[in-house]
């Protein structure tokens, strides 16, 4: 079977998985893709008795063929050893009729931490000799936190991170603004997530800015476009399944569905890949925000980016471009390169595309979509408090609505995929649950804590305490030179 990676573009594309990881993303514009990936199977009984770490090294051993056992298992040691405040990692919590996943158990307190704690590990095992790269990302709110963190202060490594400006939560803002490590760039756009990572793409394929930084010197991504990303994130749908047979929830072999909140498609692709790997999934419920592009798509087969630009309490889903899905088109189209380009094409000259009846109803399949209003977002946080004392953010809110919705038409045991602390977004979570909410966020994270009983986590209790040191704002148009203005031969000999 082909061990190499192609691109959702061009079939003619082979590349190995260290490549794949290495560059991020494909020239041609692609993403990079696994063949026939519903050939790979991994044995479910053989889970049964691991923990997350020994998951991960099955999952990643599957996906990335070239990694050796050692560079495999040495990568997840040091990614998930100390940095989760949970051995399970990604933990189960029953609430009311459902489960909830829970993502945040880790540095930053995102799902994003689980993907970026692995990604610079295994980019160690990438890179050779005195060769560099620079991890450029957009963010719309979680991944530069993550991404900053799981790449800083590692030798032959830089990152450089842009986000919207006044577009994503204070705790967000404050948490990448005050990032410390001799190889972190940070800067705001005046633009939102849609135009950053629009702007990372091209600089991917400027080629008189790679001719400028030289051939040591290569570009990288940390968003999930990149599969040394995404990958880990398979993980956690194995371990939540082996977590909830465990608990006498499920036999063994029976199929359940998960409710993913999404903005760029990766989190729930990710599922998407463990089912076709051989996980008993019945359906995934996509829960959209205001920005409901995709539920749209559902309903009409057709995916129209030029719609009106919402800012909604959901921040980091505030995204009109779901990148990943276009990994879903390659898989459920046959693999068809061709189809694809066509597609993305449409999509970069009209700001749409709109696909066949039969890969619609391919897709819907495996996926149900729906969205949630601001309005219907602070109602779910509230009532789910109320009723059972357990506090969701925003995002996981957009999620709980849309998945009542579906289970109004599906009985099978659902998991809810809780993407983020509710400290994170602390002045929306105090909006839905309080008559009298403080002006000053700080004083709403105690107040929130102090009358829940919820503990605030050490790291983003002591935001507010630490320095500023990244207070650029840019134009979207400035993002190439800004990029090459920071990737010199110097900056990494500051490691």
């Amino acid at each position: 079977m082909n061990k190499n990676y192609t691109s959702t573009r061009d079939n003619q594309i082979q590349i190995s998985a260290k490549d794949a990881i290495r560059k991020g993303f494909a020239d041609d514009g692609g993403l990079f893709v696994y063949p026939e990936l519903a050939k790979l199977k991994i044995n479910l009984n053989e889970l049964k008795d691991l923990n997350y770490s020994q998951i991960a090294q099955k999952v990643l051993a599957t996906l990335l063929p070239d990694f050796t056992e050692a560079e495999i298992k040495n990568s997840v040691q040091n990614a998930y050893q100390n940095s989760f405040d949970t051995t399970n990692i990604t933990p189960v919590v029953n609430v009311d009729n459902f489960h909830v996943l829970e993502l945040f158990h880790g540095p930053t307190r995102a799902f994003k931490d689980v993907g970026l704690q692995m990604l610079p590990q295994l980019m160690k095992h990438v890179l050779k000799d005195d060769n560099k790269v620079m991890i450029l990302t957009a963010t719309s709110g979680d991944t530069g936190k993550a991404a900053l963190e799981g790449f800083k202060n590692l030798p032959n490594m830089g990152i450089t991170v842009f986000y919207p400006h006044n577009g994503v939560s204070e705790v967000q803002k404050l948490q990448m603004q005050t990032t410390n490590g001799n190889n972190t760039e940070i800067t705001a756009i005046e633009g939102n997530f849609d135009q950053a990572q629009t702007n990372v793409k091209k600089i991917f394929n400027n080629q008189t800015l790679l001719a400028n930084i030289g051939k040591k010197i290569s570009l990288s991504s940390a968003n999930s476009i990149n599969i040394g990303r995404l990958i880990p994130q398979l993980v956690y749908y194995f371990s939540s399944y082996v977590q909830l047979w465990k608990k006498g929830d499920i036999k063994f072999g029976d199929k359940v569905n998960f409710t993913v909140p999404t903005g760029n498609f990766g989190d729930v692709l990710a599922g998407y890949y463990a089912k076709q790997l051989g996980l008993p999934v019945n359906k995934f419920v996509v829960a959209s925000n205001e920005n409901n592009v995709l539920t749209k798509f559902f309903n009409s087969g057709i995916y129209n980016r030029n719609l009106p630009f919402m800012q909604t309490v959901a921040p980091s889903m505030d995204i009109q471009i779901s990148s990943n899905f276009e990994r879903l088109l390659y898989y459920k189209s046959g693999e068809d390169t061709d189809y694809v380009q066509s597609l993305m094409n449409d999509l970069e000259t009209s700001g749409q595309y709109q696909v066949s009846d039969e890969l619609l109803d391919s897709i819907k399949q495996d996926f149900y979509c729906g969205f949630s209003t601001d309005q219907e977002v602070r109602e779910a946080i509230q009532s789910v408090y109320q009723k059972t004392g357990y506090l969701m953010d925003p995002h996981t809110a957009v999620g709980y609505k849309v998945m009542r919705d579906y289970q109004k038409l599906d009985d099978t045991p659902m998991v809810l995929l809780s993407t983020a602390s509710p400290y994170k977004f602390a002045n929306v979570v105090a909006e839905a649950i309080f008559d009298d909410v403080p002006d000053n966020s700080q004083q709403i994270m105690d107040k929130i804590s102090r009358e829940t009983e919820i503990p605030i986590p050490e790291n983003l209790k002591n935001v507010w305490h630490l320095p500023v040191l990244h207070d650029d704002v840019i134009q979207p148009g400035q993002m190439a030179k800004y990029v090459e203005s920071k990737v010199t031969e110097e900056f990494y000999d500051k490691n």
